[in-house]
């Protein structure tokens, strides 16, 4: 089989993944632009519609196709990926269209927001600076992952980039929001974590139930936290839990 492999220091990289996989990296660690990139990438491969494409997806900062060997030959698909990735420079590209923002009530309340005050200290600000900044602007959903529909939401400012703790909170419900390097999760199922909880919500983002959109959030959607009372919290019922869908694109 020949080797498809580029240079492993340059970007956007191509690396083949088992036998019927291929990866497009553009960046080693999470960067906007190329998320933006992996994002766009993946958008346009899905509107070239190759017969033996399987299935794309996207993580923080590349883009996954899988493919059928037996309809499509892997250098053939390389070939393909490289002379769609010498059509522009994707890094400056537009986001794809159809995304959403869901603007997500979050109570910052006591019980709800037990680790608020560390995750501020650690980021040099106040708990009130650290609310204000969590619900200032919309952050993207850089990817899925973890558990079905679990969007990575980010890149938040710079003095964000806290550690994961050391040790795990044994149990934090469905809807907590939690905090960790530059980036926000709303949990999606009750988990053990390393990250510092902050808040609490009554969204859902995996509602196997639900046979039209099971995984409310894709790749690219917006999410904009807005700050309610505990009492307000309360009030809200989930999987919706007082959430607002606009379309952004």
């Amino acid at each position: 089989m020949q080797d498809v492999t580029d240079t492993p220091d340059a970007f956007p990289r191509l690396t083949p993944l088992g036998l019927d996989g291929l990866l497009v990296t553009f960046a080693d660690r999470l960067d906007e632009a190329a998320n933006r990139a992996a994002l766009a990438f993946r958008a346009a491969i899905d509107g070239e519609a190759w017969e033996g494409v399987l299935e794309t997806a996207t993580s923080l900062a590349s883009t996954f196709i899988a493919f059928d060997p037996a309809q499509l030959d892997r250098q053939n698909l390389a070939t393909r990926l490289r002379e769609l990735l010498d059509t522009r420079d994707w890094f400056a590209a537009e986001l794809p269209s159809g995304r959403r923002r869901l603007t997500i009530p979050v109570s910052f309340d006591g019980d709800h927001a037990p680790q608020l005050d560390e995750a501020a200290e650690l980021a040099g600000l106040t708990r009130s600076q650290a609310v204000a900044e969590i619900c200032a602007r919309p952050v993207r959903a850089l990817a899925l992952g973890y558990a079905p529909g679990q969007a990575y939401l980010g890149e938040l400012d710079a003095h964000w980039n806290i550690d994961r703790q050391r040790d795990l909170t044994p149990r934090v419900e469905t809807g907590a929001l939690v905090t960790a390097v530059r980036q926000l999760i709303v949990f999606a199922t009750t988990t053990p974590t390393g990250w510092r909880q902050i808040g609490m919500t009554r969204f859902h983002g995996f509602r196997p139930d639900d046979p039209d959109r099971p995984i409310v959030l894709a790749p690219g959607d917006e999410v904009r936290f807005t700050p309610v009372s505990a009492a307000e919290l309360d009030a809200l019922s989930p999987p919706d839990g007082g959430v607002t869908v606009e379309d952004v694109a």
